[in-house]
Order: C-alpha cells, then structure tokens, then sequence
C-alpha cells in the first residue's frame, strides 16, 4: 500500500534531520550525507517530481543569495583581482580534464559535461571547512573566498550552455551563437533592471520587508526570472543568480538573507536527496580506467590552482601550498552539472564527486601540516651574549 504524501513528507523530514546529527557530530558535510541518504530511500521514493521541483526551487534560491552578495561595482572589482587565477582554473579543470575525457573516446559534449563537473570546487563545504577549522582569517581565506566567487560567476554560464547543447537538439556554430546571445540578453537585462530599476526600490523595501508577505515578493522575483532563463532553454541557475544580482542593487543584502535563509535550508536538501535517488549502481561503475585518471587529475589541478594562483594573487610560498591543498572538494556545481547527464555519465560522476569531496575534505585538514613541512617556521637565530 501507498503511503499518503503527507506522511512520506514528514518521514523525509525526519530522516533528513537525523542524518544531519550525523553529518554534525563526525564533521561529514551535509551535501554527501544528503545524496547518500538519496541512494538508500532510492526504491522507496523512485521518480519523484514533487520532490525534484521542491529541491529545484532550493538550488534556485541558493543561487538567489550568491548573487545578492554582489552589488555590481563590487562584482567587477572581485573578478578582477582574482582574474589570473580563475582563469587558471578554468584552463586546467575545465579545459585539460576535457581533452583527457576526449582520448578516453567520449563525445565533446561528454567532454564538456564532465569538465563542468570537475571545475567548481564546493563553496558550502569550504565555507564549512574555513568556519570549523578556524582558519576564516588566515591570510589564504581571502584569495580561496574569492577564487569561490569566480567560479560562482563562471559554473551559472556553463550550466546554461550545457543545458542548451544537451536540449537533444545538434549543435551548430550558429545555434551555439543563438545560445550565446541568450545568456548576453538575460545578463544583460538583469544589470538593466538592477540599475535602472531596483536601485530606485529601497524606500519600497524598507515599507514592506518587516511584512510577512514581503517574501512571496521577493522568492517571486528569484522564481520568475529562473523562470525566464528555462523558457530561453537556458538554465534557472543562471536567471537565479542574476535575479540576486538585481535584489543587491537594493543594499538591503542582510535583512533579505534573514527571510531566505529559513526557506532554502527546508528545500536545498531536497535537491540533494532527489540526485541521490537519480543514480543507479545496476551495472557496476562505468569508465573506471577515466575515473582514476581524472580524480587523480582533478586533485593536481586544484592544488596547482591554488599554488600558482595562490602567487599571482600575492600570497607567499607557503600560504599558497596551504591554499592548494585547501581546494579539491567538489559539491553542488558538480552535482547540478551531473544531473544534465546520461546515467552512465551521471553514474559516472557521483562517484568522482562523492570520492574527491572526502579526499578534499583529509587534504583541507592536513594543508597547514603540509605547508609546514615544505616551508617550515624559521627558528630565531641565537645570539651569544658578550661575557
């Protein structure tokens, strides 16, 4: 017998807050424990829509919020200064890990796709790491937060250009410039409304934001313009992250976060739960000879990233090893990229996601260790007292 929708909710719930404890008390970020939680109640919830639109709306609002931290101006002078570095990233995960997945003989949107899902490092659990470690006002914190934002701004525009070439359609020069064009128009519109518009809306937010309505308001706007980015056949990720970079020009960043936050922390997990019940182990894990090579590369990449990067940005030797070491974990990127795959790719990149955020997880913790050991602390010379 069925169980009624409303009990399933509420066992979903309980399951969720009870694999949270765990997550809390061994230090395993909530993203891993969630889609492991997924892969179990797999049978029991099987193709759910309800419960892959109410995780949608979470990944929306997620996104919402990144983009409410950058006011315009501010978001120029971010991806300016860290510039050298993202580019590096981008080069090395995105573009080496696509010509090594092309001499594995899959096709270049194959390529593509699982590049997408080696780029982005995780930002909630590195944020998560940062906070717990105590290392938020190291010298290494600054560059590796702003090295997160400029893939922040990159992985939105590649999900929409994935989305677009795995629409089904064939890819041509002129449809692949027809989708460009769509992300520069809704780009585009988004700093349109932001200055022309909502920079004038303050007296109006602060009217209404104490008001219990506002915030059907405000996830409307977040909503309707992933909404618009879908009917663009672009992704909602992208229209969300722009909706957050139009709500910025407001300037009232923090008191927004505060009517969000509640909401996406009920559905974001969700997301999570819905892609663990999405891959299937039936016929074992495919391209294992990749899968090696490519973690093992995705793990040098990053720590080159961070290396390299970590110099250019200014930061001393030792600084950008701890750095390095401190950016392998992937997470929520990857998996909304994953999610826009075959099974056997989306199988496929589980296990790398899964495997190199415990990897990047040891290494993060191990970073200040391993600077130590290749720059280690001078000692103070002795000074011989005359007598």
């Amino acid at each position: 017998m069925q169980l009624p929708i409303m009990l399933s909710a509420g066992i979903i719930f309980i399951l969720l807050f009870c694999f949270g404890l765990l997550s809390v008390k061994f230090k395993i970020p909530e993203v891993i424990i969630y889609i492991l939680l997924g892969l179990v109640l797999a049978s029991f919830l099987g193709d759910s829509h309800l419960l892959h639109l109410i995780g949608e709306i979470g990944i929306v609002l997620l996104f919402f919020m990144l983009g409410m931290e950058f006011p315009i101006k501010q978001l120029m002078k971010v991806a300016k200064k860290v510039t050298p570095a993202g580019t590096l990233d981008v080069l090395l995960n995105i573009g080496v890990s696509m010509i090594i997945v092309y001499f594995f003989g899959l096709g270049i949107i194959e390529s593509l796709l699982i590049g997408g899902v080696v780029y982005a490092t995780s930002s909630s659990i590195t944020a998560k790491l940062l906070e717990t470690s105590k290392r938020t006002a190291n010298p290494e914190s600054e560059f590796i937060l702003g090295l997160l934002i400029f893939e922040d701004l990159v992985a939105p525009v590649l999900v929409a250009i994935l989305v677009g070439l795995t629409a089904g359609t064939g890819v041509t020069a002129g449809s692949f410039t027809i989708l460009l064009l769509k992300v520069v128009l809704l780009t585009a519109g988004a700093i349109l409304l932001g200055q022309l518009l909502f920079s004038k809306l303050s007296r109006f937010f602060e009217r209404y934001l104490s008001s219990d309505i506002f915030i059907m308001f405000v996830i409307g706007i977040a909503l309707a313009y992933g909404g618009i980015a879908l009917y663009l056949d672009l992704s909602e990720v992208l229209g969300a992250f722009l909706a957050g970079i139009m709500i910025a020009e407001v300037k009232k960043t923090e008191q927004l976060e505060h009517l969000i936050v509640p909401i996406r922390d009920l559905t974001l997990p969700l997301f999570f739960l819905w892609f663990g019940t999405t891959i299937e182990f039936g016929s074992g894990i495919p391209m294992i000879g990749l899968l090696i090579t490519l973690s093992i590369w995705a793990i040098v990449a990053k720590i080159i990233v961070g290396i390299v990067g970590g110099r250019l940005y200014g930061l001393s030797k030792k600084v950008s090893v701890r750095a390095g070491f401190s950016l392998v974990q992937r997470g929520e990127f990857s998996i909304i990229i994953a999610a826009l795959a075959t099974t056997e790719v989306m199988v496929f990149s589980s296990v790398f996601i899964l495997g190199t955020a415990m990897v990047g997880i040891l290494l993060f913790q191990l970073a200040p260790k391993i600077a130590n050991y290749f720059y280690p602390n001078k000692k103070p010379k002795k000074v011989k007292l005359p007598g």
